[in-house]
């Protein structure tokens, strides 16, 4: 019989470890933390502007809070050398603030004495504001006179009344069947009159000189010796100057008189059309009355009217299809 090998157990005894500990957590949340402070510094630079970035980048150059030996001063309220109290400021960073002493005009501190051109650009200034503002109160009289006028209410839809960079322009502009002249001559229709009359006593108390200007459509008109579209209009700016001083108006007030013949259209969609036909009377500014070199004033530029403006007109406007229309300026 043969003889069994014997069996060998061997028994592993085992041995538990000691607990390693948490140091790997805390590794862990610091790389958390490092990772999230970096996109969020790269999520603030992405979203800065070079201003605020420059603002930044002069923080860091001279972060010091105590009194330096800068050349240029800073913004800190320690004094010279500082840091500035804002991190961003909200001008432009790019330009170089002032220092924190103080400044000329602020309590206990004597003014800077201003130059000649400032003291005159003042004044210029000034005196633009009270015409604008006069020329205005000016502008609002006439429209509630015209409402209250019996003489001038029925021809309300030919007095347009803005203002310019000239000043205050009052137009009498021709209607259908009912012009302000006869064809063709300066002679005045007399309701044409009155409405001058009218605004002759108006205008009579303003300290402002006038500028009067004739104009006429495109349609071509021509008399014998060359009488033409210019002297016509000329003629007619003439009658109104006239017409004004009957009403009360000083002559002395009348700056110029002009004839534009169809140079400066109203309608310049329809050239022909009787809006065209017009006298412009302007109340001038000083600016435009008596410029500051001396030189003569500037021609009526103002004196055309955009496009636009004719559909603000109340009523018809005549086409170049009306009898009117095709008729002599």
């Amino acid at each position: 019989m043969e003889k069994k090998p014997p069996i060998i157990i061997r028994r592993v005894k085992k041995v538990v470890g000691g607990h390693h500990g948490g140091a790997w957590k805390v590794a862990y949340a610091d790389f958390v933390t490092a990772m999230m402070a970096f996109f969020l510094v790269m999520w603030l630079v992405g979203i800065a502007s070079k201003e605020e970035k420059a603002a930044v980048s002069e923080y860091f150059k001279n972060p010091s809070a105590v009194a330096g030996t800068a050349v240029v001063p800073g913004t800190s309220s320690l004094g010279p050398g500082g840091a500035s109290d804002k991190l961003i400021p909200t001008a432009n960073a790019l330009s170089i603030p002032g220092g924190v002493g103080p400044q000329p005009g602020d309590p206990g501190q004597a003014r800077r004495p201003r130059s000649r051109a400032e003291a005159d650009a003042a004044a210029r200034a000034e005196a633009q504001a009270q015409d604008r503002r006069q020329l205005d109160e000016l502008r609002r009289e006439l429209e509630a006179a015209i409402e209250k006028s019996q003489a001038l209410a029925p021809f309300k839809d030919q007095l347009l009344i803005d203002l310019t960079p000239e000043g205050l322009r009052v137009q009498i502009v021709d209607r259908l069947n009912r012009p302000m002249f006869d064809l063709g001559s300066s002679s005045m229709k007399g309701y044409a009159g009155e409405v001058l009359h009218e605004l002759g006593a108006l205008l009579a108390d303003s300290p402002h000189r006038i500028a009067l200007a004739g104009h006429t459509d495109e349609t071509p008109f021509q008399a014998p010796r060359g009488y033409g579209n210019w002297e016509l209009s000329s003629e007619r700016a003439n009658a109104a100057r006239r017409a004004l001083l009957e009403g009360g108006l000083d002559e002395g007030r009348i700056a110029r008189v002009v004839g534009l013949a169809s140079s400066v259209p109203f309608d310049k969609a329809d050239p022909r059309s009787p809006v065209n036909r017009r006298i412009s009377i302007v109340v001038l500014n000083r600016t435009f009355d008596t410029p500051a070199d001396g030189s003569p004033a500037p021609p009526l530029d103002a004196l055309a009217t955009p496009p636009e403006a004719v559909a603000a007109l109340p009523g018809p406007v005549v086409g170049p299809g009306s009898t009117l229309a095709a008729s002599r300026p």
